[in-house]
């Protein structure tokens, strides 16, 4: 049995990842901003073009930097199994400059800190909030240029309030990490519930 597709969502606090996760596994959103101080696993599984792929996404709470060692990621219980993903969803709020701030230095801690030998690990870039477009601080081109010409990742705008392109969200997450069943054009992803009973670990 293949493992499952690791996936690790960060971002500053309050861009929504939390809500962007229980929105997938549950189809379930809260008013109520709750501050993820632990690390959250989640392991589930989703249908992707007909085929079931096991997943494990792990909510993390805001951290300071990414670690730099194996050492230093399991000297810190928040960034456990951090260095080890398939593949990064880095979150941000459409209506807050610092968290894309945020999104911009973790990708670059990212990629500085590369195992060596690992291969690129895909990074996918989220913008959250688009319920609140009119409070929008960076046109969505001007992010959108340069996410995809000169950081060359996935961008994907969402709203996890309302349930729009959180489907979409996970399948660029699968499709990025080269599964050869996930590269149809128009692949549509769901989720099983009937597959696997979500669990929720935290840590």
């Amino acid at each position: 049995m293949s493992p499952p597709f690791r996936i690790a969502v960060l971002g500053a606090q309050g861009v929504g990842k939390t809500a962007i996760v229980q929105r997938f596994l549950h189809d379930d959103y809260s008013e109520v901003a709750v501050s993820s101080k632990t690390r959250r696993v989640h392991l589930s599984a989703a249908v992707l073009n007909g085929h079931v792929h096991d997943l494990q996404i792990t909510d993390y709470p805001a951290i300071s930097s990414f670690p730099v060692s194996t050492l230093q990621e399991w000297t810190d219980v928040c960034c456990r199994g951090i260095r080890s993903a398939h593949v990064y969803i880095l979150v941000y709020d459409i209506c807050c400059f610092d968290s894309f701030e945020y999104v911009k230095t973790m990708r670059q801690q990212i990629l500085e800190t590369r195992v060596m030998g690992s291969g690129e690990t895909p990074i996918l870039i989220v913008g959250n909030k688009r319920d609140l477009q009119r409070g929008r601080v960076i046109p969505r081109h001007s992010i959108s240029d340069l996410v995809r010409k000169s950081w060359k990742c996935g961008y994907v705008e969402c709203s996890a309030k309302f349930n729009w392109h959180i489907l979409l969200l996970f399948g660029e997450a699968l499709r990025s990490v080269g599964c050869a069943r996930c590269k149809h054009v128009h692949a549509t992803i769901r989720f099983q519930r009937a597959l696997r009973r979500e669990r929720c670990v935290l840590m």
